[in-house]
């Protein structure tokens, strides 16, 4: 079964406001900085000439994945981890 695809504009969207939103976290915490790492890897694979869909697609669930061990502290810093958990999951119909 081949995973539809997904919405490249959205997902730019989603980083775009990602980024803003984690310029306000604190630094130093190393589920934080993993979090920038994936969003920034995100951010490379939709820059890419065309995007590849699935390459996008894994991208996404690494953000997720980061989010979800990062979401207390999020919480704490201003950012609504459970927010974006659901935006993704919506893009990757979860």
């Amino acid at each position: 079964m081949e995973a539809r695809k997904v919405d490249i504009e959205a997902v730019a969207a989603l980083v775009e406001a990602l980024e803003r939103d984690l310029e306000k976290v604190r630094a130093g915490s190393g589920d934080v900085d993993a979090l920038r790492r994936e969003v920034d890897a995100l951010k490379a694979a939709l820059d890419a000439g065309e995007p590849h869909h699935e390459g996008v697609r894994e991208k996404l669930h690494d953000v997720r994945g980061s989010l979800e061990s990062t979401k207390d502290t999020l919480w704490e810093d201003a950012v609504i981890g459970g927010d974006y958990i659901s935006r993704i999951g919506r893009m990757l119909g979860m």
